[in-house]
């Protein structure tokens, strides 16, 4: 039997691999859909002779999945997107706390649910992205991005996108429902556009000239550094960059985490391959791979990433920030943001 699957010092115990036994299963829920994760499960197969299941999807329709499968449902562990999917899960009874030494050592207190019921393991920011020619003056806050002198520059996207979901329930958090209300008002009356795409084409906005001024993640313009984009690489030194709230609260920093199933019928497994997402190993192929922030400290930076240079995060407790998500959501629909 195992010990541990936990990796430190950024490789897998070579003794583990070759001595693992076979351990069973593990089921699998993932709304992950990064090719690179695939080196993800192949190590941890390798490394404890468990064989992982996966089922992927979009992130609504594996939690409706498994609401509906109940008490029968196979799955070990939901693996997700963004603070309000990782909630909902919570919220709607399908996940478990579970006891990890492991994990409440490696992953910081913000980053985890008050109920140790998810994890966080890799980032991306939130920030503000500009026309180098056009905005000599760009947004240093995400207040700022409603103030009208940038009236009919700024791509964004839609309110139903958990990013920005999220991002207003911390605005919510740290300046209350009133000041996120104005602010919801003020970014609609500045678009250049109706909410539209992802948040790479927010970035192609930019090339196109249709914006001026774009908010997405971090990890989308890494990418157009580490590889090529279509639309977005061949101008990419036209775009600069600001890390928003360096004075105040810090970027908001959107995450990826996971949790074990409420009836998981292989727990141990699950605890297992959560742990192996902290180790040094996994926290540098979700950077190196995918452009991410590890959520772990003084895990090394990917290229791309290192590249948009240091910055402040928010700490926020992000089980503070999910309480606000309905609330983000009611503003939404109260301002008219499509």
């Amino acid at each position: 039997m195992l010990k541990s699957t936990t990796i430190l010092a950024g490789a897998l115990v070579a003794a583990v691999a070759t001595s693992a036994a076979a351990e069973g299963e593990l089921n699998l829920y993932s709304s992950r859909h990064y090719d690179t994760d695939e080196r993800l499960y192949s190590d941890f197969e390798e490394a404890t002779g468990i064989t992982i299941n996966r089922i992927e999807g979009k992130a609504d329709e594996l939690i409706a999945r498994m609401s509906a499968e109940g008490a029968n449902s196979p799955a070990d562990i939901l693996l997700t997107v963004d603070t309000s999917r990782l909630a909902r899960a919570k919220n709607e009874g399908l996940l478990q706390a579970i006891d990890s030494d492991t994990l409440e050592a490696r992953v910081p207190g913000y980053l985890q649910d008050a109920d140790n019921q998810w994890f966080g393991f890799s980032q991306r920011a939130r920030i503000i992205f500009f026309d180098k020619a056009d905005v000599a003056t760009p947004p240093k806050t995400y207040l700022d991005l409603a103030d009208p002198a940038y009236k009919g520059q700024v791509c964004i996207r839609s309110s139903t996108n958990t990013y920005n979901q999220t991002l207003l329930a911390s605005i919510v958090t740290h300046h209350g429902e009133e000041a996120a209300t104005d602010w919801a008002k003020g970014v609609v009356a500045n678009m250049a556009r109706a909410p539209q795409g992802g948040d790479t084409d927010q970035l192609r906005g930019i090339v196109s000239g249709e914006c001026q001024i774009a908010v997405g993640n971090s990890y989308y313009f890494a990418r157009s550094i580490r590889k090529d984009v279509k639309g977005l690489s061949a101008d990419r030194d036209m775009i600069g960059w600001v890390f928003p709230a360096q004075d105040a609260e810090g970027a908001h920093m959107n995450l990826s985490g996971g949790g074990v199933a409420v009836n998981a019928p292989n727990k141990d497994n699950a605890v297992k391959f959560l742990e192996y997402l902290a180790s040094d190993q996994a926290q540098q192929y979700f950077s190196a791979g995918n452009d991410e922030y590890p959520a772990v400290p003084g895990v090394a930076l990917a290229p791309s990433i290192a590249a948009l240079g240091h910055f402040k995060p928010d700490d926020v407790q992000l089980s503070d920030v999910a309480k606000n998500i309905p609330t983000a959501q009611k503003i939404f629909n109260q301002v008219g943001w499509e």
